[in-house]
């Protein structure tokens, strides 16, 4: 079998989000967005809410449909881009809480789905998503009256334990909700790890239910093998791959893997990158191509059938750093082609 191997261990997936919740003052929710970071929604959600996993995060409605056909009646799902135009059947269909971004987002909520379930999400200096304190200001007590479920914000530097715009962010939010008594949110994985500070009611681990930084601690969650094709033999002076960007300087052994950039293994990431077999590391050779790696296996002891890219010995972190790049985009580009097993 040609095609690669993406496994995803749901007992260390469902330990993280565990000790997430533990560790949190309040409780914690489970980000799935972009496919569950692009390991499967349906099994992971599953996972979660075996874990006990009552509020999830989607980005998108259609995202949250997809969901609750998945986990049935009970968890609260949430939207992070609210109730946008062409979104009330879906919203109301699945029975969605949307995070109302804007004046606009929620004259469409109440004025659609009077009596509908939403939260508000406020902008506490990422500028991104959220309304602006004078927007809020206009409209707290309108949507107060209308009693939601949940006011969150989001933090911009928070994978930096130092930067002072955590806490110039926790002053502002503070300050937006003083007197709410509806629930609060402010934290992700990295909030989470900022102490109880950052906690209030609800924290909402994305990146660290799935072992990535800055969740040092977390269980390893993914795992990708990719199957060796072909070994050959290359001479001196002999090149490897497009544009002749490898020369061999010594007889040596290359392997050609089936995978490529198609499957997530950014082009960019090229000599920098390397593949295990077994405790051995093994540098790619050449460009990474749409389908196929070179990779020098000169020296093994065994010729291998298959290499490791992410799993016991390097994590997805240190794959991402190949490109310079984080965990969210490794795992977010995996693609369609990968067999996947889940355990």
């Amino acid at each position: 079998m040609a095609s690669a191997t993406l496994s995803v261990d749901l007992k260390a997936l469902a330990a993280n989000w565990q000790d997430l919740n533990t560790m949190a003052d309040g409780k914690a929710a489970a980000v799935v967005k972009a496919d569950a970071y692009g390991l499967g929604v349906a099994p992971v959600a599953k996972a979660l809410a075996w874990a006990g996993a009552r509020d999830f995060f989607v980005a998108v409605a259609e995202e949250g449909a997809i969901l609750r056909k998945t986990l049935g009646k009970g968890p609260r799902i949430n939207v992070f881009s609210g109730h946008m135009e062409g979104d009330t059947k879906l919203i109301r269909d699945a029975k969605l809480t949307p995070m109302l971004n804007s004046v606009d987002q929620m004259l469409r909520h109440v004025e659609a789905l009077p009596g509908h379930p939403f939260g508000i999400q406020l902008d506490t200096g990422m500028n991104r998503l959220g309304m602006e304190d004078v927007e809020w200001s206009a409209l707290r007590d309108l949507a107060l009256a209308q009693k939601p479920t949940l006011i969150m914000s989001h933090l911009a530097c928070a994978d930096d334990p130092d930067h002072e715009m955590n806490a110039q962010q926790r002053q502002v939010f503070q300050e937006m909700t003083q007197g709410v008594t509806t629930p609060l949110s402010l934290a992700a994985t990295g909030g989470t790890l900022l102490g109880s500070d950052y906690h209030f009611d609800m924290v909402r681990p994305g990146i660290g239910l799935y072992g990535g930084l800055p969740f040092i601690d977390a269980r390893p969650v993914v795992s990708v093998d990719i199957p060796v094709i072909q070994i050959r033999d290359v001479a001196v002076g002999e090149t490897v791959g497009y544009g002749n960007s490898w020369t061999a300087r010594s007889p040596s052994r290359i392997a050609t893997i089936s995978a490529g950039y198609a499957d997530g293994i950014i082009r960019a990431m090229g000599p920098q990158a390397h593949f295990y077999a077994q405790s051995s590391a093994v540098p790619v050779v050449g460009r990474i191509s749409m389908d196929l790696i070179g990779v020098d296996v000169t020296g093994l002891a065994e010729e291998p059938t298959h290499l490791e890219l992410i799993g016991s010995h390097q994590s997805v972190d240190t794959v991402a750093g190949f490109a310079d790049t984080i965990g969210y985009e490794i795992l977010t580009s995996l693609g369609a082609r990968y067999t996947r097993v889940y355990n």
